[in-house]
């Protein structure tokens, strides 16, 4: 009876874990190459490096070169200190909204200025960037990270 017992829980026990394994892979988050929206995909992108702290999934929304640069750097914190300058513990980001201008004038390309306002070890940061986006293959990817507008 004691083997009986034993070897419902073992079942018991792998299926529990399956599951656990299939639920952590359904977030429920739309992947950031889902996103129809260039500005949105700019703010998707600075919030899987800044607060998701998720270095691969920032780089699938980048061009092969800007993707091989951030994955050289493997985390989340190079990638900001050494691209971006910028360093956060969490950070609000929010884009400008005069970029649906550019975006009419040029279907394919964008450029978006974002604005940063966020805490790194208790002091408050706040900065601007300008990323050029292109539409390849129905999808917005960052192609440059462009010279800080100001």
């Amino acid at each position: 009876m004691d083997i009986i017992i034993t070897n419902v829980m073992k079942l018991f026990t792998s299926i529990v874990i399956a599951i656990s394994f299939l639920l952590t892979g359904c977030t429920g988050e739309e992947e950031i190459t889902e996103i129809a929206n260039p500005e949105l995909v700019a703010v998707a992108f600075f919030d899987a490096l800044y607060n998701q702290k998720d270095v691969k999934k920032a780089a699938s929304v980048c061009s092969p070169k800007l993707a091989r640069i951030l994955l050289h750097y493997k985390s989340p914190t190079a990638v900001g200190r050494h691209l971006f300058n910028m360093q956060y513990d969490k950070v609000e980001i929010k884009p400008d909204d005069s970029g649906v201008k550019v975006r009419e004038q040029f279907k394919d390309d964008a450029d978006i200025i974002l604005y940063f306002d966020g805490y790194y070890q208790e002091d408050r940061i706040k900065d601007v960037k300008r990323v050029s986006l292109k539409q390849v293959d129905g999808n917005w990817v960052i192609d440059k990270i462009l010279k800080d507008p100001f």
